[in-house]
């Protein structure tokens, strides 16, 4: 019964993404977002771990459903790992621009922090859309002053590491991707643990 109690008020960490974090081609307990809650879970951290992530998922799809999201597990934590999909639909850059500060702004309206992750898109886009699409997930990052999470996937078709459509990333990448954003992602945490400890241990 306490252990039940005790994961009801951990804090939440929301995974808001796509067929990346949806562990879209192998089982779900081999996807990155399982790996970081068992992560979490082995090192006694307080986190609970809700992965809301849907293969195929846009930036706008994502905007329609946070707020449900929200309402249901106040999270504390957001991390938004979306627009992929957009860049291979070609969809125009101001475009998703706009959804991912829209997709920020809702997370903090439900007084939550947010962190948004880099996503590329294959080269065969044109040099322009593709580079500019990466280099947009910076300017955001930048400009609403959240935190940049980024997946280490270079080398990941040369180490034979992907599913055979060449997109996603197979179930031996999943570990190296957690530990990239892992980098960035637990100082964050560690950050909200402290400043949440004072208000578990009450007046001495």
């Amino acid at each position: 019964m306490f252990a039940g109690a005790a994961a009801r008020d951990a804090p939440v960490l929301l995974v808001l993404g796509d067929s990346l974090s949806a562990a879209y081609g192998m089982p779900l307990s081999r996807g990155w977002v399982s790996l970081l809650e068992q992560r979490l879970r082995e090192a006694n951290r307080p986190w609970r771990v809700v992965n809301a992530s849907i293969s195929g998922d846009t930036t706008s799809g994502a905007l329609k459903r946070l707020p449900k999201l929200l309402d249901l597990h106040a999270p504390k934590v957001v991390i938004i790992e979306l627009g992929g999909n957009d860049g291979l639909q070609g969809k125009p850059l101001d475009t998703i621009e706009s959804n991912l500060k829209g997709l920020i702004g809702v997370v903090r309206g439900a007084d939550a922090q947010p962190a948004l992750v880099g996503m590329r898109i294959p080269p065969n886009y044109g040099r322009y859309y593709t580079s500019e699409f990466e280099r947009l997930y910076q300017e955001i990052a930048e400009r609403e002053e959240v935190p940049l999470l980024r997946f280490d996937l270079e080398g990941l078709s040369t180490d034979g590491m992907m599913q055979e459509d060449g997109i996603h990333p197979a179930p031996e990448a999943q570990p190296r991707m957690l530990d990239s954003l892992w980098r960035d992602l637990n100082p964050r945490l560690l950050s909200l643990e402290r400043d949440r400890r004072p208000l578990e241990q009450g007046p001495g």
